[in-house]
């Protein structure tokens, strides 16, 4: 079963978390890997590239985010698969959780 998630093409009507989730996802392409999100305290979400059950370390931060913007990403999307329109490029992936060392991770793997 595939769930499809339709937003509006136009950059003013997407949200900036997905703008941000786009540009993730197409790093995770070009890796071939997977977004992991963290947050680490209440203020903050960290963003890595990687494989979530490989070690911590293996894992490449690429960027810190507010908690709200990851909020946001989480509320625009959901667990499963997603199909999600943004600015015109179509993006299949799936969101999953998962632990890393002891600590809740959210997941956003290419499907």
């Amino acid at each position: 079963m595939t769930d499809h998630n339709e937003l509006a093409t136009g950059p003013e009507d997407v949200p900036e978390s997905l703008r941000t989730l786009a540009a993730y996802l197409e790093r995770a392409l070009d890796s071939a890997t997977s977004i992991v999100m963290m947050r680490p305290t209440d203020d903050v979400c960290i963003v890595y590239l990687g494989d979530p059950a490989g070690l911590r370390e293996d894992l490449k931060q690429i960027a810190t985010i507010a908690t709200s913007v990851a909020n946001s990403m989480l509320e625009s999307t959901f667990s499963g698969v997603n199909e999600v329109q943004i600015n015109g490029q179509l993006y299949r992936f799936a969101r999953s959780f998962t632990q890393v060392d002891d600590m809740a991770a959210v997941v956003f793997s290419m499907d």
